[in-house]
C-alpha cells in the first residue's frame, strides 16, 4: 500500500515537472519569436529609411541602387511597413521632398495595399486605407472612398469626410446637406483647414446649412463664415437668434463679433433681455471686446441688478475694460454695496491692473 502511494506521487511529480518544462519551452519559443520579429522589423525599418533618404537627397537619376530593398519590395509585410513609413514621412516634408515620397508610393504600386484595406471588415483597417489614399493624393480613389461617408463607424466616416474635402475642396462638403451625426470639434478643425478658398456663389449653400437641424453643421458653417468673412450672410445669422438652441445663439454672437459690423453691438444690446443667461454672458463678452460705450447703461444695470454672479462678473469686467474705474470704485465703496458686489468689482479692477 505504501509502495503504491509512493509510485502515484512519483507519477504526479513527473507530470508536473513535464508541464513546467513544456511551459518553459513555450515561453522560450515565444520570446525567441518576438526577438526575431523585433530584429527583422528593425532591419526593415533601416532599409526603408535608407531608401527614403536616398530618394529625397539625390536627383532622380542619381538615386543609389538598394538591392535589399528591391528584394524585399515584394514581401506583403514589408510593403505594409513601407506604406506606413511613407504616410508618416509625408507629413514631415514639403515641396519636392513630399513629391518624391508620393512618387515612391506610385513606383511600387502601394495603392493596391491601401485599396485592399477598403475591402476589409474591420473599421480601423478601412479608416487606415482611406487615410493612406488621402495623404498620398490618390484622387482616382474618390469614388471608392465616397461609399464610406455613411459608414456606421465614426472613425471610417470621418476619414471619408476629410478625404472628400482634401480632394474636392468646398464641394467635398456636400455630405453636410443631409449629415445626421455630430461633427466633433477636431473634425471641424480638420475640415476647415482643408479649405483654402471658397467658390463663387457658396453663400447660398452655407445659408442652407445654417438651417440644418444638426447643430454641429450650423456651428461649422459659422466657422466658415468667420474664416472667410462672408459678410453677405450677416442678416441670416441675425435670424438664428430665434432658434431654440443656446449653443447656436452663442456661436452666432461670436460670429457677428468676428464680422466687425458697426451695427453688431447695438443690435446685441437690443436683444439682450430676451436671451437666456448663457447667451447674455456671451453678449457681455462681445461688448467687452468691442469697447463700445453705447452699452454703458446696460452694463451698469446688470452689475447692480442682476441676480446671476456670472453676469455681474462679466458686466464689471466690461465696465473696467471701457475705462469706468472711478464708477466701479465708488460703487464698491458705497454703503449699499453687498459683500459679493464689492468682491466682484475688486476682482474686475485687479484683473485690469
Amino acid at each position: 500500500m505504501l509502495i503504491s502511494s509512493v509510485h502515484f506521487l512519483f507519477i504526479i511529480f513527473i507530470v508536473m515537472l513535464s508541464l513546467v518544462i513544456l511551459l518553459f519551452m513555450i515561453v522560450l519559443l515565444y520570446n525567441f519569436r518576438e526577438y526575431t520579429a523585433s530584429v527583422r522589423t528593425a532591419g526593415w525599418l533601416r532599409i526603408i529609411d535608407e531608401k527614403i533618404s536616398g530618394v529625397i537627397v539625390y536627383a532622380e537619376d542619381e538615386v543609389p541602387e538598394h538591392k535589399q530593398f528591391e528584394l524585399l519590395s515584394g514581401n506583403a509585410s514589408f510593403r505594409n511597413m513601407l506604406l506606413e513609413k511613407l504616410v508618416d514621412s509625408e507629413k514631415k516634408f514639403s515641396g519636392s521632398a513630399k513629391d518624391k515620397i508620393r512618387s515612391l508610393f506610385k513606383d511600387y504600386h502601394l495603392r493596391n495595399e491601401s485599396v485592399n484595406k477598403l475591402k476589409q471588415k474591420k473599421p480601423h483597417l478601412i479608416a487606415r486605407g482611406i487615410h493612406e489614399l488621402t495623404v498620398m493624393d490618390v484622387d482616382g480613389a474618390v469614388p471608392e472612398i465616397s461609399r464610406f461617408l455613411s459608414h456606421p463607424s465614426v472613425q471610417v466616416y470621418q476619414e471619408a469626410q476629410y478625404a472628400m474635402v482634401r480632394f474636392n475642396g468646398f464641394k467635398g462638403l456636400q455630405f453636410l446637406d443631409t449629415f445626421p451625426s455630430r461633427i466633433s470639434e477636431w473634425q471641424q478643425l480638420r475640415l476647415l483647414l482643408s479649405i483654402p478658398v471658397l467658390p463663387a456663389g457658396c453663400e447660398a449653400v452655407i445659408e442652407k446649412w445654417l438651417d440644418s437641424i444638426n447643430t454641429t453643421v450650423v456651428v461649422f458653417s459659422f466657422k466658415l463664415i468667420r474664416k472667410f468673412q462672408l459678410l453677405a450672410l450677416y442678416p441670416k445669422i441675425i435670424s438664428l437668434f430665434s432658434t431654440s438652441s443656446a449653443e447656436v445663439r452663442i456661436k452666432a454672437v461670436q460670429t457677428l463679433t468676428a464680422l466687425e459690423n458697426p451695427e453688431t453691438v447695438p443690435y446685441l444690446a437690443g436683444i439682450y433681455d430676451s436671451q437666456p443667461e448663457d447667451v447674455r454672458m456671451e453678449i457681455l463678452n462681445a461688448i467687452r471686446v468691442s469697447k463700445d460705450q453705447c452699452c454703458t447703461d446696460l452694463l451698469k444695470r446688470e452689475l447692480s441688478e442682476s441676480v446671476h454672479p456670472g453676469i455681474k462678473v462679466n458686466a464689471a469686467q466690461a465696465l473696467s475694460e471701457l475705462g469706468h474705474h472711478e464708477y466701479l470704485s465708488a460703487l464698491a465703496g458705497s454703503e449699499n454695496a453687498s459683500e459679493e458686489l464689492t468682491q466682484i468689482i475688486k476682482y474686475a479692477l485687479q484683473e485690469k491692473v
